[in-house]
């Protein structure tokens, strides 16, 4: 049976963990939460295995150890990989930018005057507005670089930490004093949560780029037309449909845009695909994530909705874990 009694050291662990997650979202450290999460959920999972191989504590802990560095590096080079194909030719954002802004410009005969009259007049108009826009936020393009660089570290940092306290949970230290032990549970609850909800998220943003792969790949290829760029747009439809909601808006947007570059058929026809699509993938996104945090998808989406509204888009990404978290709980109290 569920434990429903509640203590001082309960009370206080709960305050702690929610000025803790209210404070991330404000100071702007959630890359370096879910990277942190990250390794340490990922050094969890492969314990268990190092353990049966290894029975001697003093191995366990060096293979552990060795475990958490391979984890960070491997992580680490698979951002800066993908960065780099980001910034090559082969993938290179700037490139499909450039490509975007070229296929509405040469698309403004075939748009309706409803669309039209919400575009620039013609490439210099464009040019002009892009350069009016560039000098308005200077300071915030300078600070871009600034800002880029300290989410890098915060990154490093977060899977740093993360290794650390894997590495100091697989030595099984289990004498914890009561508010100790009551802030174990609450962290093991949130860090339960995250696997559930990011482990998910990331196979529906497989599937999602597995769809958006074989509609570029092989249908569109069927019916004789080709699409430039296709290899960057299946990488981005992955990268971004690790956000909730937001990240299939962006990747439908720059897909039927990049369409245009045939015709406007193409464009109605990538539309529509990527609409029948992510209406199963609504369903799936309920099934897989909402089965994993035992929510329905109208809760999840008000959660979304309601942490978007307070923080962005880091409120997005946020509110499925802090949902499931909060919701573990109440579980745990038997409330819910």
């Amino acid at each position: 049976m569920k434990s429903t009694l509640v203590n001082k050291y309960d009370i206080a662990a709960w305050i702690l963990i929610g000025v803790a997650m209210l404070m991330v979202l404000v100071f702007h450290l959630l890359p370096a939460l879910l990277a942190g999460l990250l390794v340490y959920e990922l050094i969890r999972v492969l314990t268990p295995y190092i353990e049966r191989k290894l029975p001697a504590a003093r191995a366990k802990i060096l293979a552990i150890a060795l475990l958490a560095i391979i984890i960070v590096g491997l992580l680490s080079l698979a951002g800066a990989g993908l960065m780099a194909f980001f910034r090559s030719e082969a993938g290179g954002i700037t490139e499909l930018m450039a490509k975007m802004a070229q296929i509405i410009e040469d698309s403004r005969k075939i748009l309706p005057a409803w669309v039209l009259s919400h575009l620039p007049a013609d490439a210099i108009t464009f040019k002009e507005q892009a350069a009016e826009w560039l000098r308005t936020h200077a300071e915030e393009l300078q600070g871009a670089g600034k800002e880029a660089g300290r989410l890098v570290a915060h990154i490093i940092i977060g899977m740093i930490i993360g290794g650390i306290v894997g590495l100091r949970d697989a030595a099984h230290d289990d004498k914890f004093k009561p508010f100790a032990l009551a802030l174990v549970n609450r962290t093991s609850l949130f860090g339960d949560a995250f696997s559930r909800v990011v482990f998910a998220q990331v196979r529906i943003a497989t599937i999602n780029a597995f769809f958006t792969g074989v509609y570029l790949l092989v249908l569109l290829p069927t019916l004789g037309v080709g699409l430039p760029l296709v290899k960057t747009m299946i990488a981005i439809t992955f990268v971004v449909g690790l956000i909730p909601v937001a990240g299939n808006l962006i990747s439908n947007t720059i897909i039927v845009i990049v369409s245009l570059s045939q015709s406007l058929s193409v464009a109605l026809g990538s539309l529509l695909y990527l609409i029948v699509i992510h209406k199963f993938e609504y369903f799936l996104n309920a099934r897989i994530v909402g089965s994993q945090i035992r929510a329905h998808a109208w809760e999840l989406l008000i959660a979304m909705l309601t942490m978007e509204a307070a923080f962005g888009l880091a409120g997005i990404v946020a509110a499925p874990i802090y949902y499931a978290y909060i919701k573990s709980e109440l579980r745990a109290r038997d409330l819910v």
